[in-house]
């Protein structure tokens, strides 16, 4: 329930407006509308300009959040890109590659996820994306426009 009320406060405090979701793009460039889905080991955010629908299945890319103090050797990361491709029906889940975001925005090359898709358990980063892949409308309005302002979101939410 707290996770709840923390995305729901944090979500009403960064929304000016709503949109609905536009064209998927690779990389970083152009805007972006990204809500809070999870918060535990990381803050898990979609992004939901690069929503793609086709029958029952949806495509969408997440941003994953690490913690401030997040490095590896010198480097400090603020998380990672993954796109995910989902089956509303069957209410599966397949997180198709992973790229990791150095501090200051830098993308690593993608590396690709062979695991095959899974059923998205209730609770877990995969059904919370899937419930908004899904259903766009569940999720509120949204409008943490950039990378940087997503970064601090989910950083504030694993504060919390």
């Amino acid at each position: 329930m707290k996770h709840l009320l923390l995305k729901a406060a944090l979500t009403a405090v960064l929304l000016a407006a709503s949109a609905l979701p536009g064209q998927a793009r690779d990389g970083d460039e152009g805007e972006h509308r990204f809500v809070l889905i999870s918060v535990g080991r990381f803050a898990v955010l979609a992004d939901m300009v690069s929503l793609e629908r086709d029958g029952e299945a949806v495509r969408l890319r997440a941003f994953q959040v690490t913690e401030e103090d997040f490095h590896v050797g010198d480097q400090a990361y603020w998380g990672g890109w993954s796109w995910w491709r989902f089956d509303c029906a069957a209410r599966t889940a397949d997180r198709l590659d992973f790229a990791a975001v150095k501090a200051g925005g830098a993308e690593g090359p993608a590396t690709p996820d062979p695991a095959p898709a899974y059923d998205a358990v209730p609770g877990g980063d995969a059904a919370e994306l899937l419930a908004a892949a899904c259903d766009p409308d569940s999720v509120g309005p949204y409008g943490v426009r950039t990378l940087e302002d997503a970064v601090s979101v989910g950083r504030e939410a694993l504060a919390q």
